[in-house]
């Protein structure tokens, strides 16, 4: 029984990581032909190019795992079911059941794993990728990554801790400097708000540097509000902005702590918080809406069909998800309700057919 199971483990492992290589190699290829038009500019390279995209590879790969190890189930389970594997192993006294927990458990395994990347590697190497980008086209900005980003504003010095939605900063830092690069002032306000052309800044505190002698004199006001004229735009600002998809988990929470504190609406980091919880759930119900196909009766239907209806199926699956996630910002429906009812109704549905089937 143990060797069946390494043999079903081994074929579901081989093949989704043949999909994951041709996936990459998809992207990579699309994606250069885009990186291309910009290639020349400043100091971006061809090589700068592939630099990119490379470090880009464990963003595409945490975010497509589910359709990658769904494809990869689907084909390696097929290879299975064409060479009359799978009949042996129901012959031998495996059941339907039996087999589809061995795939389940290889695939939510494989699953783990590729989060646990998406959360330690996939960020560090998008930040690098971008940072990389975006010092090779010659933009202003000095740094960026998940919380926030520095920035310079002809002698000042701006930094923002956190960038919410490209209009809203918390934790704002302004440091002015003088011609003789000396700090003449400091700013700092906990919120504030980016007009297009100005900082809004709310319970702001202004620290007065003034050179008297031999020694330099802090001076301390405070103040409600301050408005700061800055010469960059909101091109520039959005450039530095980070979807909730590139964030990892534990930002979008502390995000969505930040937002509703402030009586914020955070719908749309409580979507793909949820989206990314159920993850698993979402993927267990396409692999057995899958292996419906695979275990189907061939009389009617050949089996490279059902196979192709089986991806054609898993993917709609996946667009619905997307749209009931969208439905709930547009119609302020509950965000976890919406991410978890229809990967729920579909796996219970499936579950029942299997057994169905299993005792047919």
């Amino acid at each position: 029984m143990k060797i069946r199971d390494r043999y079903i483990a081994k074929t579901l492992l081989s093949y989704t990581l043949v999909v994951l290589i041709v996936w990459l190699i998809i992207y990579s290829f699309f994606n250069f032909l885009i990186e291309i038009n910009v290639v020349g500019q400043e100091s971006y390279t061809i090589l700068s190019a592939i630099k990119y995209i490379i470090l880009k590879m464990p963003e595409v790969t945490y975010t497509q795992a589910s359709p990658l190890i769904l494809l990869g189930c689907i084909l390696g389970m097929g290879h299975l079911a064409t060479t009359n594997q799978l009949l042996i192993f129901r012959i031998s006294g495996a059941s339907i059941l039996k087999i589809t927990g061995i795939t389940l458990k290889n695939a939510l395994i494989f699953v783990i794993v590729i989060i646990a990347i998406g959360e330690a590697i996939a960020p560090m190497s998008s930040n690098f990728a971008e940072l990389g980008r975006s010092n090779a086209l010659g933009n202003s900005a000095v740094s960026i990554s998940q919380k926030g980003f520095w920035i310079r504003d002809g002698e000042n010095f701006i930094n923002v801790k956190n960038n919410i939605d490209g209009k809203l900063f918390n934790e704002i830092t302004v440091i002015e400097v003088n011609s003789s690069n000396k700090i003449e002032r400091v700013i700092k306000s906990k919120n504030a708000v980016f007009n297009g052309n100005s900082l809004d800044m709310s319970r702001t505190e202004i620290f007065s540097i003034s050179d008297e002698g031999f020694f330099d004199n802090i001076s301390l006001k405070e103040s409600n509000s301050y408005n700061k004229k800055v010469s960059f735009d909101q091109d520039l600002i959005d450039s530095l902005e980070r979807k909730p998809k590139d964030l990892t988990t534990w930002t979008i929470i502390k995000q969505i702590q930040f937002l509703s504190d402030n009586k914020l609406m955070s719908g749309v980091f409580e979507v793909e918080l949820y989206k990314r919880l159920i993850k698993p759930v979402t993927l267990v119900a396409m692999i057995l809406l899958a292996m419906l196909f695979i275990f189907g009766s061939t009389r009617d239907v050949t089996l490279g069909r059902k196979i192709f209806f089986g991806v054609a199926l898993g993917l709609s699956f996946e667009m619905l998800s997307r749209i009931t996630s969208a439905m709930s910002l547009s119609f302020d429906f509950n965000p976890l309700m919406s991410a978890i009812l229809p990967s729920t109704l579909v796996m219970v549905i499936a579950i029942i057919l299997l057994i169905q089937k299993s005792m047919s």
